[in-house]
Formats: C-alpha cells, structure tokens, sequence
C-alpha cells in the first residue's frame, strides 16, 4: 500500500486519539496539579518543591469547619438526589405517558431551567426568601438545589422513557398486570440506567454547587462556600488542595462505580455501549 494511502487511513485515528489526550489533559491536568501539591512541604504553589509531607490532609480534617461544611454538601446532594429523581421520574412518566393540553409548553418550561444562569437563580432565591421572611439555612439550599437539578433529572430519565418500547407495556396490561407492576417489573428495570446517570448528575451538581449554595446558605456553608471563603487567605490554600484532593478522588471513584452498575444493568437488558453514552448525554432518538 502506498505511504500517502497508509498516512491518509491513519490520520483520521491519529486526530481522534490526539483530542481526547488535549481533552483530558484540560479537564483533568488542573486536578492532578491540585493534588500534587497537596503532598509539598510549602503555602506557595511553585517548583521546586521543599518537601514532601502529608500535614495538610492533617490539618484539613481536624479543621472542624471543612468537616462541617464537607458533611453539609454531602446531606444536601444526598437529599437532593433523591428528591430530584423521584419528582424527575413522575414528571418525565407524565410529559412522556400522557396526552394532554399544553405538554409542549410544560416541556419546555424544564428545559429553560437548565440554561438560566445558576447565579441569577441563587440571587432570585435570596431576594424571595427575604420577601417571606424565611431564615436561610440549609434547609433553603435543599429547596433551590431541587429547582436546578430537577429539569435535568426530567431531561434524563425522559430520554430513557422515548427509548422504550411502550408495546412491553401493552403486553404487561394485556397479560393482567396492574398499573404499578408494569411499572415496577417492566419499565423501572428497563430504564435504571437512566435513573442511575440521573442519580450520579444530581448529586454532582448540588455537591458542587456554588453560586446558589452562596446566596441561600446564610450562615450554614456547604463545602464550595467554604473553600471560597478560606482562599482569601493565601496560608489556607495548602488545606484547601488537600480536602479537594479527597473529595475529587471519592466522586471519581463512585462515579466509576456507579458506571460499571450501570454497564452491568444495560447487558442484562441487552442494551449496548452507543445506548449508555446516549443515556449519560441525556439525547434522544
């Protein structure tokens, strides 16, 4: 085969290959710098380094406020998660399901949530807790959290619902079934992996939630208002690499391990790889 034919076949794989290393080097290269100097023996983020320690990870976790804030951001996510999927669900089982007046409109009133910037959404939130006069607390995070996080759980778990072959449903009915167990032994098990990306989207994006976190917090912070407001001190920036090296590499790997789940519940389903990648984007056919 002639050199030019040989060059023309391998440079599209060349390019491919090339940009997802540039990729993963942009999202990635400034987390493993963040973590590699979490381990030097200095406050000054330059080379060389002084020294190898482990005193920041440390001084991190007996600092009782990163506790408290990290502790705060995970019963947050956890509650918003939860509450998201469930009211995600039954509104994508009706957007989907149902036939009725003005569906379009409602549709699209969840997706303009999800382009509003979050930083208009959190000063709205303040301004109208302060029209009815509630106390901000966490209490108020959870409240907005749900607002931002729920169209995108909808978005999801809907994707899922288009996909599915509504005749499994029919045959369901026709052989007797109720309509909670066609749900529950037909359509749930079928669309799991959409609940579980759902899942995984919905905590990441409340843990890691800082403009809406910020003006809705009031005096309880979560974990990004507490790095935001200790990094105004250049001394605490050691600390602040440290608890952020933690808490990356355990999101990384649950969301590892809730991947493979979902790679396991999709073969049982017969599903394939192209479907996964589709469930995780959110797209539909």
């Amino acid at each position: 085969m002639p050199l030019s034919r040989r060059l023309s076949r391998a440079l599209p794989n060349t390019l491919s290959v090339t940009l997802v290393v540039v990729v993963l080097v942009i999202l990635f290269g400034p987390v493993l710098l963040l973590a590699l100097f979490s381990f030097n023996d200095s406050t000054v983020i330059s080379l060389p380094w002084q020294g190898f320690t482990t005193k920041w990870y440390s001084e991190a976790f007996n600092e009782e406020a990163a506790v408290t804030s990290i502790t705060n951001s995970i019963k947050v996510a956890t509650i918003v998660m939860v509450v998201s999927v469930i009211l995600g669900t039954l509104a994508s089982w009706g957007l989907t399901r149902i036939a009725f007046r003005g569906r379009t409109a409602i549709a699209g009133v969840h997706g303009a949530v999800l382009v509003v910037p979050w930083l208009i959404i959190g000063v709205a939130g303040l301004i109208f807790f302060s029209q009815i006069e509630y106390e901000l607390s966490l209490t108020t995070i959870v409240a907005m959290h749900i607002v931002v996080t729920f169209p995108l759980v909808v978005a999801v778990v809907s994707a899922g619902l288009v996909r599915f072959n509504r005749s499994l449903e029919e045959a369901a009915i026709d052989l007797g079934a109720s309509q909670w167990q066609m749900l529950r032994f037909v359509v749930l098990p079928q669309i799991a992996p959409s609940l579980a990306a759902s899942a995984i989207f919905a905590f990441a994006w409340s843990f890691n939630n800082f403009e809406i976190s910020f003006f809705t917090g009031g005096f309880e912070q979560t974990f990004p208002v507490w790095v935001f407001g200790v990094l105004r001190h250049s001394s605490n920036l050691p600390i602040v690499n440290a608890a952020s090296t933690v808490i990356s590499v355990c999101q990384v790997a649950v969301v590892f391990a809730l991947w493979y789940g979902m790679k396991l519940m999709n073969k049982r389903r017969g599903g394939s790889d192209s479907e996964m990648a589709e469930m995780m984007t959110g797209a539909v056919r």
